[in-house]
């Protein structure tokens, strides 16, 4: 069973809705979680909008950005009611929601943490969760601090396919894991015909951390930190083998992870002809795909 990034979306909102509404009583009926969400310029959020109007525990009270195109865009998928903003802090001033969605450039996610924190407003955002480790560690003290729930759409940490791997490996049934190779990737933002706004920060190194590297290897780490555990070195090669479109960021990238008994290599590229995500976990008496 395969579930596809957009997909996800659903699962990750009635998640996030359901663990807000754990502590209601159970005789006292469950009210509608105001939700918010920041930033358009991320392609994922027209699928988010769509599984937010059809989650009947969600209420969208508003949506910032300062894109008109996308604002327009925005208005005609969306209910009348939704308010619209130009400054997402006023936004979360206003419109008071229990929860925001946040869908903007990843070097943005720690600064609108911060100010959610402030509010006591809940997180979720797609991945990666950062454009560095220091900000990823930072986000996840803050919101520890102020008490607020942070979610990251890592899309493979959802699928019951991944589940049914890990679970198999761990169990025995394949011995001892030794290698683990993880493939994912496709043929380029451009080539696949993402937003220009989309791309204007996929393909810039501060706004988005990185190329193929940051859109695709952060779910190699996730697998291996599943399966393995935290390496004792790291290795990591990247590569512009798209040279006619002089991008600023890789669009290919090889990382090796050590372990005292295992190796794990993550691939991951926007120059493969096709879409790929794709795990092998190899043990001493048999393997996983």
């Amino acid at each position: 069973m395969k579930i596809r990034i957009s997909q996800l979306a659903v699962l990750i909102c009635t998640l996030l809705i359901v663990s807000l509404q754990v502590a209601a009583q159970p005789d006292v009926p469950v009210q509608k979680t105001r939700i918010a969400i920041v930033g358009l310029d991320h392609d994922h959020v027209w699928e988010l909008l769509k599984y937010i109007a059809g989650e009947p525990e969600a209420d969208l009270v508003a949506i910032a950005d300062n894109h008109p195109d996308l604002v327009t865009q925005a208005k005609s998928q969306v209910p009348a009611n939704v308010k619209f903003y130009s400054d997402y802090i006023k936004m979360l001033d206003e419109a008071e929601p229990a929860a925001v969605f946040v869908t903007t450039s990843n070097n943005q996610h720690l600064e609108i943490l911060r100010e959610c924190a402030k509010r006591h407003i809940h997180y979720s955002t797609e991945k990666p969760m950062a454009t560095s480790a220091a900000d990823a560690r930072e986000m996840d003290r803050v919101a520890d601090q102020a008490g607020i729930k942070l979610m990251v759409n890592y899309w493979n940490a959802w699928v019951p396919s991944s589940y049914a791997l890990f679970e198999r490996a761990k169990s025995g049934d394949i011995g001892s894991v030794q290698t683990a190779i993880v493939q994912y990737g496709h043929n380029g933002p451009k080539e696949i015909g993402v937003s220009k706004e989309f791309a204007q920060w996929l393909y810039d190194p501060l706004k988005n951390g990185g190329g193929a590297i940051m859109d695709f290897g952060c779910y190699g780490a996730e697998w291996a930190l599943w399966l393995k555990g935290r390496p004792t070195r790291v290795y990591a090669t990247t590569r512009k083998l798209k040279t006619d479109q002089h991008n600023r960021v890789d669009d290919d990238a090889t990382i090796t992870l050590d372990y005292p008994d295992a190796t794990v290599i993550i691939e991951a590229s926007w120059d493969w002809p096709y879409n790929m995500d794709r795990v092998y976990v190899f043990g001493t008496k048999g393997s996983l795909t």
